[in-house]
């Protein structure tokens, strides 16, 4: 190749100083590494010699991302991206790293840089090429994403020829054609059912949307206005930020941009280290939840129908030096059921959750992610080997798998005296009203009501948890307007109430979580369908606390609602408050009431005045519900927050009422009544020595439910590590084994050893 070859080829290259992006990538990477400094920055120039400048430009940025949020979100019409702020936009690298992002649902500052870096691996810069003006779109979970209903829009930055960045901007559809209607669908089983996927796909040049695009997407979908739309959003919002960096760019000067988001991640990551140092004590911290898969009754191919548990043992090492692992090593293998993740949805969801509560200010990017180390095992559910693998749901696990490290991290902070940072854990969101069909305007449609948006949030050390106030995984989130929601659904309110009983108790108890009643109205043909979690809680509590209570579903069919409305006659309108004694079935008749603990259902017909419960639940509590004060217990019960049976067989209260009707606690009577009730603990109680004896039997005998074998089944099978870790534990002949074969239990898939390629 000749000099003026190289040079004409050198052009060509949109990365920094003629080289490829996938040049740059690996540079990043390997200088990263071999100096354990973000691109080798040992020191940050820029922000020690011109503080001011530095603070100024990030200012500049943060608040540029967030007001694009802000203004995609009012101008959005889909109510799960206007109401409940289902959208996040966020500023990268030209290799794809975090640089600064909005408020919002930020889990997703991984997954849109995971979808960048597909793009340059897979040498997107020579084809389909990228050039200023491009759009970008990608909801393929296998290549990054959480589920396929988060759709993104990703856009290049250019500054004279030379990519210096890109703006990712993400929204919750309300639905990709999956086999049922909605975002999230229960039914698949496998990637071919999980609805429209895109894999990093050029949707757009000059800045406009390509007609093929715009007539194909709509085309997959059955909303299609909302799709449209949450489009054209994300778009505008990526544009807004793009022209905020050009301009910042011509103000400060290209290389000044350059040195700073260099220097801003290699802060980032400085920040999170200093924090860990601070507020965790080294060492390590072991953690579990459990998630049910109640598939064995369900509309599904036979090899799906099974009920299992799936688990997260979790491993958490706080380092002298800061360093943040965490290791997964026993979870269980991939099934064939829609809440499979992917590696990305876990260290995105996780370091964005931790840089929340390590660092609770706008300081989030990749610094924190480059400071962390993760251990995913392969062809487990949170990193699958197979592509077959379904993912629609996602959410289901991933946000309860998070819970050992609320608890991990609640552990160290109440050790070091951070009271007030200590967080029992987060309820469990699993909880959305889906389906659709032709709706009252006789279109073709979906309904995702993100009212899981708020919920119940876990007690501190200190204090309750705040009742229905927010996600974890989006803490602006809200649960939007009711009479929005009428306009977009042909589901009337019959009421929305705080739901009693649905904290965890303790001295100091959960956020209560509600629950929303409603009735079809003006729909053609309709289907909907349960997303909560009812026979597990995967979120206990901490140090004595209770966990929430666990989910339930409530659906009526056939009812006569439509005559006693017609005569004015009393009708249930929401405060289902005591479920063993329910209301609602004494103000109606309904040929089926169904009311049960299996929250997990595929489609469901539903006619005009049927009704359909969507519960959402409460945060688990802090401490020995026998050390709540009196007054607290008296504040619940008049709230409407505790019914009074658990006041008194939980709480240990004596509750009487006075002469207005208002709930009275005897201190000294309940006092006396809490004696006894310790008393009769420690009778009940079991030395741990004897205890352990007695589930060491249990485990030689595999007296364990078919769930809970099949389960320890799939980790064993997966890690030989975990198997052996496990009979050290619990003292096991080394002949022990316990394998999927011997439980009569459906293993389509499961033998097949799939080899990682190396190199």
């Amino acid at each position: 190749m000749t000099i003026t070859e190289k040079t004409i080829q050198s052009q060509k290259n949109i990365g920094w100083h003629g080289k490829t992006l996938k040049q740059m990538r690996k540079e990043i990477d390997e200088i990263s590494r071999e100096t354990g400094h973000y691109a080798g920055l040992k020191t940050l120039p820029l922000k020690e010699s011109y503080p001011i400048r530095y603070e100024k430009i990030f200012s500049k940025l943060r608040g540029g991302v967030v007001h694009a949020r802000e203004t995609a979100k009012r101008v959005a019409a889909s109510p799960i991206v206007e109401q409940e702020g289902e959208l996040c936009f966020t500023l990268y690298t030209p290799e794809g790293d975090s640089i600064v992002t909005s408020t919002g649902i930020i889990i997703h500052v991984g997954t849109m840089g995971a979808a960048i870096k597909y793009m340059i691996k897979n040498d997107y810069e020579e084809n389909p090429g990228i050039e200023d003006g491009d759009i970008f779109c990608n909801n393929d979970c296998q290549i990054g994403n959480v589920h396929p209903c988060d759709v993104h829009t990703i856009v290049p930055i250019f500054y004279e020829g030379e990519l210096i960045g890109w703006v990712g901007g993400v929204t919750h559809v309300i639905d990709v054609g999956a086999t049922a209607p909605g975002s999230m669908t229960v039914g698949p089983v496998s990637r071919y059912d999980d609805g429209y996927q895109v894999a990093c796909r050029k949707i757009g040049k000059n800045d406009t949307l390509l007609k093929d695009w715009l007539i194909e997407s709509q085309r997959s979908v059955r909303t299609t206005k909302y799709w449209l739309l949450d489009e054209r959003t994300r778009v505008a919002g990526c544009h807004m930020i793009r022209d905020l960096v050009l301009d910042i760019v011509k103000e400060e000067g290209v290389d000044t941009y350059k040195q700073f988001i260099r220097e801003v991640i290699e802060d980032g990551r400085r920040g999170f280290v200093n924090q860990v140092k601070t507020l965790l004590i080294p060492g390590k911290y072991r953690q579990v939840s459990f998630v049910d898969v109640p598939y064995k009754n369900l509309d599904v191919p036979p090899y799906a129908r099974v009920n299992t548990i799936m688990h997260a043992p979790t491993e958490l090492t706080v380092h002298k030096d800061g360093k943040f692992q965490i290791d997964f090593e026993g979870v269980n293998r991939w099934g064939w059921h829609s809440y499979n993740a992917t590696p990305v949805s876990i260290t995105s969801g996780i370091w964005v959750m931790m840089s929340q509560t390590l660092i609770p200010n706008d300081r989030v990017n990749d610094g924190a992610y480059y400071a962390s180390q993760f251990d995913l095992p392969d062809g487990s559910w949170l990193n699958p080997d197979d592509i077959r693998t379904a993912h629609s749901y996602a959410w289901h696990f991933l946000v309860s798998a998070w819970s050992p490290l609320w608890r991990a991290l609640s552990r160290n902070y109440f050790a070091r005296g951070y009271l007030e940072e200590v967080n029992a854990g987060n309820a469990n969101t699993s909880n959305w009203l889906q389906g659709g069909g032709y709706n009252q305007f006789n279109e073709n449609h979906a309904v995702n009501s993100f009212e899981s948006a708020a919920e119940g949030v876990g007690a501190s050390a200190v204090r309750d948890g705040i009742n229905h106030a927010a996600a974890i995984w989006n803490p602006e989130g809200d649960m939007g307007d009711m009479e929005i929601w009428e306009l977009a659904e042909p589901l009337l309110y019959l009421g929305r109430s705080i739901k009693p009983n649905t904290a965890g108790y303790g001295k100091y108890r959960g956020g209560s979580g509600y629950e929303t009643l409603r009735m079809v109205y003006g729909a053609k043909d309709w289907t909907m369908f349960f997303m909560g979690n009812g026979f597990m809680s995967s979120d206990c509590g901490l140090m004595g606390g209770y966990p929430a209570a666990s989910g339930y579903r409530f659906e009526a069919h056939g009812t006569n609602l439509k005559e006693r409305i017609e005569k004015r006659l009393p009708i249930p309108t929401g405060g289902d408050s005591d479920p063993d004694n329910p209301e609602y079935d004494t103000l109606m008749e309904a040929k089926e009431i169904i009311r049960d603990k299996q929250s997990i259902t595929t489609e469901t017909i539903f006619e005009n005045y049927d009704l359909y419960l969507n519960y959402l639940r409460g945060g688990p509590g802090f401490g020995d519900p026998l050390e709540r004060k009196p007054k607290m217990i008296e504040d619940d019960l008049n709230e409407g927050l505790l019914l009074p049976r658990y006041a008194e067989s939980v709480y240990g209260a004596v509750v009487s009422k006075n002469e207005k009707g208002k709930y009275i606690v005897d201190e000294k009577a309940t006092e006396k009544r809490r004696k006894k009730m310790r008393k009769e603990r420690l009778k009940r109680g079991v030395p741990v020595k004897e205890w352990m004896e007695q589930e060491r039997q249990k485990i030689l005998n595999k007296e364990a439910a078919v769930q809970v074998r099949h389960m320890y089944a799939g980790s064993f099978a997966l890690s030989e590590k975990f198997a052996n870790e496990f009979k050290q534990f619990w003292n096991l002949p080394t002949e022990w084994h316990l394998s999927e074969d011997e439980l009569g239990v459906p293993t389509f898939g499961a033998k097949i050893n799939h080899q990682k390629k190396t190199g």
